[in-house]
């Protein structure tokens, strides 16, 4: 097998949770540029019209459904619905996430600490939103594309977990630690269960990405500086940076791969190297 055979995503259905924006939109434009047909769902459907439009207008296959992760009879039926259309569902990218808010030190070089991130105050609310998307919706997701995948024994469920899953990050909501954990070892229990049926399940785990998440706070020139001092590669990370990884684990090239998360992080979570 050459090259372009064993790297080739063409012609995979695939689905994308938060597919219409950020890394979920880096996911979708990456498969479908190389010849996959993508459906990609999101809670936003502005921007589903929006990225369907630019990504048709360059020939690639795509469609797009408005879902929220955490309506979980909703999400079936969306995945259903993207099977039905393509024949078959080879791919599903369980990716939606939501900003985890605050943590339990402020921002900036004093790094004081936040009363608003403490233990003592975190809300009922806060935490369970975090988790329902983040961990909830990853469980949803690929228990929706499992129904379709066993019964042909094959397919590829990549969850987006976090740096967060293994670093804990003072700066960051305890919800969301916990919920991309949650999601690590949740890949880990499905490889095992669906390695005979030659389904694999794996992980990407990105670094500091600039996104429109946390209203954007990513793009930020000042907070992003401020992050690649702390990076060994000296800079932040982009969704461009993982879609190699993101396109590796779905073709055959990665056949062979089931229960690992990959992280993408320019050296983040080694520490600090300067």
């Amino acid at each position: 097998m050459n090259a372009s055979e064993i790297f080739s995503v063409k012609d995979l259905c695939a689905v994308v949770t938060g597919g219409a924006s950020g890394i979920g939109l880096g996911f979708t434009e990456a498969l479908a540029r190389s010849g996959a047909r993508v459906t990609m769902l999101d809670i936003h459907g502005e921007q589903i019209d929006q990225e369907i439009q630019r990504l048709r207008e360059t020939g690639c296959d795509v469609r797009g459904t408005v879902v929220d992760v955490t309506d979980h009879a909703a999400l079936d039926r969306a995945v259903d619905t993207a099977a039905e259309h393509y024949g078959r569902l080879d791919v599903m990218f369980a990716n939606a996430g939501i900003d985890p808010g605050p943590g339990f030190v402020a921002p900036g070089p004093e790094r004081s600490r936040l009363a608003a991130g403490a233990l003592e105050n975190y809300t009922d609310a806060r935490w369970n939103r975090v988790v329902d998307i983040s961990l909830n919706g990853v469980f949803a997701s690929v228990r929706a594309a499992v129904r379709h995948m066993r019964p042909r024994k094959a397919g590829r469920i990549i969850i987006t977990t976090s740096l967060a899953a293994f670093k804990c990050e003072p700066l960051i909501g305890a919800a969301y630690m916990a919920a991309k954990a949650g999601a690590t070892q949740f890949m880990r229990q499905a490889a095992l269960e669906l390695a005979a049926d030659t389904i694999t399940v794996n992980a990407i785990a990105p670094g500091f990405v600039v996104t429109n998440i946390g209203d954007g706070h990513a793009k930020d020139v000042n907070v992003q500086a401020a992050v690649a001092k702390a990076v060994p590669m000296h800079r932040v990370g982009y969704p461009a940076d993982l879609q190699g990884l993101a396109l590796f684990l779905c073709s055959p090239a990665a056949s062979y791969i089931t229960g690992q998360q990959i992280a993408v992080d320019g050296g983040f979570g080694l520490g600090f190297a300067d």
